[in-house]
């Protein structure tokens, strides 16, 4: 299923809970956010780095700290996770499933059903469809091991039993937004692509309060 989304749809207000929100992802979600008139909190282990995120109540800690989690949580009707990792070709990545299984935990325990995570070109069923760069060169030699933490991931997040959806980006870019993108389930003949970070902060926050794609993982893409 491939299907054509305008980034420009209403959304009622909600309070969020963002992780990796100092993240180039992460911080167009909580500026859009805000700007949509939701409550933001943003859990952050450097409050340094969140300078900018003005408007938004930081909660400040480790994203894999199931206390902290929970008090972040409270009175929270949805979380966004736009948690990221360095890559490394040379060490074990964990942090994105330990922190994801910690985040399920204490969502469950603080009744809030919502969630949306993103992943990425990749992941899943999305492997090997990020054009001949992507696919021979960069993702072997710096994010096969990120990635096998992210797969972790979406498998504990469709094992939740909670309200999720998982985004797949394309190749990302710093490029203004075009308020359009394309969704993808079907990926036959799809290879490469590109998506700006607003374009994905617009479409993360369309799913806080729609059921379009609940369950489901669409990669999106220009």
């Amino acid at each position: 299923m491939n299907t054509l989304t305008d980034n420009s749809a209403k959304t009622s207000l909600a309070r969020i809970l963002v992780l990796g929100a100092t993240g180039g992802t992460g911080r167009q979600i909580v500026k859009q956010a805000l700007a949509r008139g939701h409550q933001v909190t943003a859990l952050v282990r450097s409050p340094e780095k969140a300078g900018d995120l003005g408007g938004a109540r930081l909660v400040v800690g480790d994203v894999r700290d199931a206390k902290l989690l929970r008090e972040a949580l409270n009175a929270q009707d949805a979380v966004v996770s736009a948690l990221g990792t360095p890559a490394s070709p040379f060490r074990e990545v964990t942090l994105l499933s330990t922190a994801t299984r910690a985040l399920v935990q204490a969502m469950k325990a603080e009744h809030v059903s919502r969630l949306v995570t993103i992943t990425g070109i990749g992941a899943g069923v999305s492997r090997g469809h990020g054009g001949f760069v992507f696919d021979k060169v960069i993702f072997p030699l710096l994010l096969k091991k990120v990635y096998a933490d992210k797969d972790r991931q979406e498998a504990i997040v469709r094992d939740s039993g909670l309200d999720w959806v998982l985004v797949r980006p394309s190749v990302l870019n710093d490029k203004p937004g075009r308020g359009q993108v394309r969704a993808l389930t079907d990926l036959s003949g799809f290879r490469g692509g590109s998506i700006s970070r607003q374009d994905v902060a617009a479409f993360v926050l369309d799913q806080l309060c729609s059921d379009a794609w609940l369950h489901r993982a669409p990669l999106i893409t220009w």
